[in-house]
């Protein structure tokens, strides 16, 4: 990632959850590499760019200026959102390169999913630790603003990393940090309604019916929808994979039981049917409803089948009257944004 890019550290903040909602917007969009190119956001469209992206740095970086808006830690501190850099300063343009870090794929940290702006488009993929070529040269940082998983100029923060721990680390009288990590990650993938309070470190009945839903949703019965996170559970819910919360008995936001009324909220169809080129029967659904709630004022006409600017920013206008902001009110839908539309 070349260019040349001031080197104060940022004061901004953000969540490793939006930093990671940041990454996956440019892998929905298949963004094309270029070192040269710039993005819609502003962004430059290579591996340095996007982290500056994804981090929100509202300025284009470069590999031999990234770590001045981090803190450098070992390979056990990594969790989601930090990156993986390799600054080739004898010649930067031999080899440079820096990854986010999505979280581990197995337990002996061999390979973990890495969101990277690489040739032709951006991708999020199961890569070896720490990348295919110069994997020595590698180095673990985290991002100054983050706010959760590590205080800044502490990147000792994080202790539980992204290993699943075990079983026993769950169920009836369980008190840890694990069982708060749990929470949050099941509450991104659409568990909010479990939720009285928290999450936190003490196992309570909401964590195990929003595990549930999240098992259920994966169309995992029986045993394996017991309530109780296994490996396959952990792996999906770290790495972003699998279906999140959808419809069925007992599952979370985007489905189910709206309220108290007998209204049936729709299952969410996934964020890939509102991206920039789609045209389907989601949209206009989405479209219809927006209206219905107050929320239309940007179109011109419609709303259609094919997502526009219009939709998406009818979508931002539902999302900040929420009270959400940053990655959270970007204008794409997702599980929690269309429960509350249709709910």
């Amino acid at each position: 990632g070349g260019g040349h890019a001031v080197t104060a550290a940022s004061s901004r903040t953000i969540t490793r959850a939006a930093i990671l909602a940041r990454a996956q917007r440019w892998v929905d969009q298949r963004v094309p590499y270029s070192m040269g190119g710039y993005a819609a956001d502003g962004y430059r469209r290579d591996c340095s760019g996007f982290i500056s992206m994804a981090w929100n740095l509202g300025s284009n970086q470069w590999t031999g200026s990234l770590s001045g808006f981090a803190v450098r830690i070992s390979k056990s501190q990594l969790e989601p959102g930090d990156m993986l850099l390799f600054h080739n300063a004898a010649n930067p343009t031999a080899g440079s390169h820096v990854t986010l870090f999505g979280g581990w794929v197995d337990a002996a940290r061999t390979r973990y999913i890495a969101y990277e702006q690489t040739r032709p488009h951006t991708v999020r993929r199961s890569t070896p630790y720490a990348y295919w070529n110069n994997s020595s040269k590698y180095v673990a940082y985290r991002y100054r603003g983050v706010r959760d998983g590590g205080m800044p100029g502490n990147p000792g923060g994080g202790e539980h990393g992204t290993a699943f721990p075990g079983t026993r680390a769950f169920g009836p009288g369980a008190h840890n940090g694990h069982v708060t990590e749990l929470g949050r990650m099941l509450v991104r993938r659409g568990a909010g309604k479990y939720y009285a309070s928290g999450p936190g470190p003490r196992w309570s009945e909401a964590d195990r019916r929003a595990t549930r839903a999240f098992q259920l949703a994966q169309g995992w019965r029986g045993a394996e929808a017991d309530g109780i996170p296994g490996p396959s559970t952990w792996r999906y819910l770290v790495t972003g994979g699998g279906r999140d919360i959808g419809a069925g008995s007992g599952s979370g936001s985007g489905s189910g039981s709206g309220g108290t009324g007998d209204h049936r909220v729709p299952a969410f169809p996934g964020v890939g049917a509102f991206r920039p080129g789609q045209a389907n029967a989601h949209v206009e659904k989405l479209g219809q409803r927006l209206v219905r709630k107050g929320f239309g004022r940007h179109y011109a006409q419609g709303p259609s089948r094919r997502w526009t600017e219009s939709d998406r920013r009818n979508v931002e206008a539902f999302q900040r009257a929420q009270g959400w902001r940053g990655a959270d009110a970007n204008g794409y839908p997702g599980p929690e944004t269309w429960r509350r539309l249709f709910a």
